[in-house]
């Protein structure tokens, strides 16, 4: 069973990670990154509640942490253990001042957090009807602008055939009430996000594995994706086309492209995007303006590793995305990893954050002439 626990503030006046070699990191002229917190384990999912306390989900370590800086110096001087033992708790978003938290088949509601940190109240339960399933149930969740919780279910397996609510992304009321599915042939998402103009969802998908016997096929196909999804009910293929163009060896037969719609953008193949925001700050130049920002977490299953980094896509005045380019890299030297970014998030001065889970660190990125 979960633990709830009171932990006091962990001071931290000296970091007790590693040194991160954050000078390998390359960013576009007149950008800066710097650690914003080494003391958070197994780093995933961010939501920022308005008081600006950062709260920072995990999937390995079964914890939600508050972090927070008091003195304003944008390095975090205090964290506090919101829940402990909690099943891959890498989910979580602020709404009304409620913290919700995403614990594969449930989600729990903890109230009026900010003023609870160092005694964290019993959560609610919001539901507990959610698949139990491990493989892809560490999820990602997020309120949209009609008010609703968004929480995608993914696949329980590489690629597999299964009903609602499998390969899904669902909406429900944030009593848990009215859940409905918002989309379908979604293999795994672990990032969305709202265009601010157009008010439209824009979801990250992780294409299959091992999609063929050759691994150079294997190596290159598929891409993982970035879907568009102005309404409700579009199918985006999983598991029956991939990338838009390419058959399931296993599902394929007799289904067509046409019956599905085509990703917006081919993120790369085995990338891993991950978390992703738009851009609405002030500290960046006005060119960064409602693009976004996605992490990928990287590739596991490639003989040449790619991901490990953080992609810019950008979107034309009509809310269309129209390009892609590196933004921050450097996570991956050569064929080892000693990062991996998991998620964005925008602080009120414009600075941008990204989460690390396995170097257990949120950095910040600054921009100055």
């Amino acid at each position: 069973m979960p633990k709830w626990l009171i932990v006091f503030p962990l001071m931290l006046a000296q970091a007790h990670a590693p040194d991160l070699p954050l000078e390998k990191i390359t960013l576009p002229d007149g950008f800066t990154i710097s650690i914003y917190s080494d003391e958070v384990p197994n780093a995933r999912q961010m939501a920022l509640a308005p008081g600006g306390t950062l709260f920072v989900g995990s999937r390995r370590a079964g914890t939600v942490h508050a972090v927070v800086d008091s003195d304003g110096d944008y390095k975090a001087d205090e964290v506090h253990v919101i829940a402990e033992g909690l099943t891959m708790p890498s989910g979580l978003a602020i709404h009304e001042g409620d913290l919700y938290v995403a614990a594969v088949s449930t989600i729990l509601r903890y109230d009026d957090i900010e003023n609870h940190l160092a005694d964290p109240p019993e959560p609610a339960t919001i539901t507990d009807a959610l698949p139990s399933d491990r493989m892809h149930g560490w999820k990602f969740i997020a309120f949209g602008p009609d008010g609703m919780l968004y929480v995608p279910v993914g696949t329980p397996c590489n690629t597999c055939e299964r009903a609602d609510p499998y390969a899904t992304v669902l909406r429900m009321n944030k009593d848990g009430s009215g859940q409905e599915v918002y989309a379908r042939g979604i293999r795994n998402t672990v990032g969305f996000d709202w265009h601010p103009m157009t008010g439209d969802l824009w979801i990250t998908d992780n294409g299959r594995d091992n999609i063929s016997d050759d691994p150079a096929i294997t190596d290159n196909l598929p891409a993982c994706e970035l879907n568009h999804a102005p309404e409700p009910g579009l199918h985006f293929g999983y598991p029956y086309y991939h990338q838009g163009d390419t058959p399931d060896p296993e599902f394929g037969e007799g289904r067509s492209a046409e019956e599905f719609e085509k990703p917006a953008v081919l993120l790369g193949p085995h990338v891993a995007p991950l978390g992703m925001e738009f851009y609405e700050g002030e500290m960046f130049p006005e060119s960064y303006r409602n693009h976004a920002f996605i992490a990928e977490h990287g590739s596991w299953n490639r003989r040449e590793k790619i991901g490990y980094r953080v992609k810019l896509v950008q979107f034309d005045e009509d809310g269309m995305a129209v390009g892609q380019t590196v933004f921050a890299q450097g996570w991956l030297d050569g064929q080892e990893a000693w990062g991996r970014p998991v998620d964005v998030a925008v602080l009120p001065d414009g600075s941008m954050l990204i989460s690390d889970d396995q170097a257990n660190a949120i950095y910040r990125i600054t921009y100055q002439e």
